[in-house]
């Protein structure tokens, strides 16, 4: 069984306690993970706090951040297979996708490398004849980076590369439920040369870690991705430092196909919109919203696509489609399902057990034209379950588009220029792709609207997100200053 340690202070070190991470494709443990408990938690924001005003590190210029950064980039794309291997082993995600993101992350750090020493202040035209007035881009401070089980190198990636690059320092905290790729991911964080404490990687459970964590008082900014329900609590918990939020939260994205859509293309589009990655995203087009004119046609095709996925273990390269992560989550989606069926929706495919050991369930699609406010519709499954709702026309696809409490992504497909600019200008997501889906670049923003969150990753926004501005003013007149008792 491997085993995997704790990285705080620019060392491994045991947990309080030690627990077992499974295989979701077999249901066997596989590796055992050092717990962080409170006493451990502490000493990582420690080892942050004190690193962020160390010489070590506040004495780098950008340019030197940058260069650490470019040395982890290779790194991490030296080591994209191994990291592939544990994400795989621990998540139950293909091999063939989390081979090819993780080689991509290596990218997002080479963006931030580059962006490092462009966080430039500016000089402002002040209404003030004798004075120079200037703005200056500072670190916020020790970041809290709470990061899902699903793709998280990758959703660690648009966290601790803008934040070094802004140069904070950073406590990274690892799903319980599949921490081995990040705590693998610390090795390369300390051969890359950043120095002690810049970047520790912990993982633990909630009250005994996350709370501790969240609720310190040299925390600045807590990053998090997750579901709406941890957000409220984190938010709940940054109350006692008052530290800055940034939310990148789930989705119930809608996926738009008017009747001039290429068909072909949007059939391909949303198998990869919900089934890719087992539908264990949080971009999933899971709301299928098509027009009347060809919904058949369009399920049609679906179908076809969708009796071709390959089945199988997610280290296989021809695997198409693996586990969910965990049990939990297996039979909260067959409860959802059963329960829309029951409120009146039709069952195309799947909702089936696989016969296969791990926490698999099937592709599936419901019609829910005539329950468009069936569970499977309103609520973010994480999971390959597609819910297909009818619309009549354009005002009626916004209508129901925006008919929820998020606003992650859209996907809109259609010929028509026209309308594609109208109807994303109208969706409320953060994120519109047209005649496209699931593509990403460390260059776009990307965040959502209500219970998606708020802040952005990705692009230099996510760098400024980890900055804070300074205003310097200069007097430059020798006269004596006036009445001091007159605010100038």
């Amino acid at each position: 069984m491997e085993s995997f340690k704790l990285f705080i202070n620019g060392e491994f070190e045991n947990g309080s306690a030690t627990f077992l991470s499974i295989n979701p494709a077999t249901r066997q443990p596989w590796a055992e993970i050092a717990e962080a408990r409170a006493d451990a938690v502490n000493r990582a924001v420690e080892a942050a706090h004190r690193a962020f005003h160390g010489a070590a590190w506040r004495g780098l210029t950008a340019t030197a951040r940058g260069k650490l950064l470019m040395r982890l980039a290779d790194l991490v794309e030296q080591n994209a297979d191994e990291l592939a291997r544990l994400e795989t082993l621990d998540t139950g995600k293909i091999i063939r996708e989390t081979r090819a993101q993780i080689a991509y992350v290596a990218d997002y750090y080479r963006y931030y490398a580059g962006l490092a020493d462009k966080m430039e202040g500016r000089v402002l035209s002040i209404d003030k004849a004798d004075t120079e007035t200037w703005t200056r881009r500072e670190p916020v401070g020790v970041v809290a980076a709470i990061i899902p089980w699903n793709s998280q190198l990758f959703l660690s990636a648009v966290k601790i590369g803008p934040a070094l690059a802004a140069g904070c320092t950073l406590i990274v905290k690892a799903a319980e439920s599949a921490p081995t790729p990040l705590l693998a991911f610390a090795r390369l964080v300390a051969e890359a040369g950043f120095p002690p404490g810049v970047c520790n990687i912990i993982t633990g459970f909630g009250e005994s870690c996350g709370t501790v964590l969240t609720t310190h008082p040299a925390v600045s900014h807590i990053a998090f991705t997750g579901g709406p329900e941890t957000a409220r609590h984190i938010v709940r918990n940054s109350a006692e430092n008052l530290s800055k939020t940034s939310l990148e939260l789930g989705g119930k994205s809608p996926f738009i196909v008017f009747e001039d859509a290429d068909l072909e293309s949007a059939a391909n589009a949303q198998v990869a919109a919900i089934f890719a990655a087992s539908g264990q995203s949080c971009v999933a087009g899971s709301r299928l919203l098509v027009a009347e004119s060809v919904k058949e046609a369009l399920l049609a095709k679906l179908m076809e696509r969708v009796q071709r996925i390959v089945i199988g273990a997610p280290e296989d390269m021809q695997t198409q489609f693996g586990p969910l992560c965990t049990q939990q989550q297996k039979e909260r989606i067959q409860n959802v399902v059963a329960k829309t069926l029951e409120q009146g929706a039709k069952l195309v495919t799947g909702h089936y057990d696989i016969d296969r050991p791990g926490f698999y369930y099937p592709p599936t699609i419901i019609d829910c034209s005539n329950t468009p406010q069936a569970e499977s519709v309103i609520n973010e499954l994480f999971g390959p379950v597609l819910s297909v709702v009818s619309f009549r026309d354009e005002a009626d696809a916004i209508r129901l588009a925006n008919n929820t409490a998020y606003g992650l992504a859209a996907g809109v497909f259609t010929q028509n220029l026209a309308r594609a600019h109208r109807v994303t200008n109208a969706l409320r997501s953060g994120v519109v792709w047209i005649n496209t889906y699931r593509m990403v670049s460390p260059l776009a923003p990307f965040g959502g609207y209500g219970l998606s969150g708020h802040g952005r990753e990705g692009g230099m926004e996510a760098a400024l997100e980890f900055t804070t501005t300074k205003t310097v003013w200069l007097r430059t007149s020798d006269e004596p200053i006036g009445d001091p008792f007159v605010m100038r």
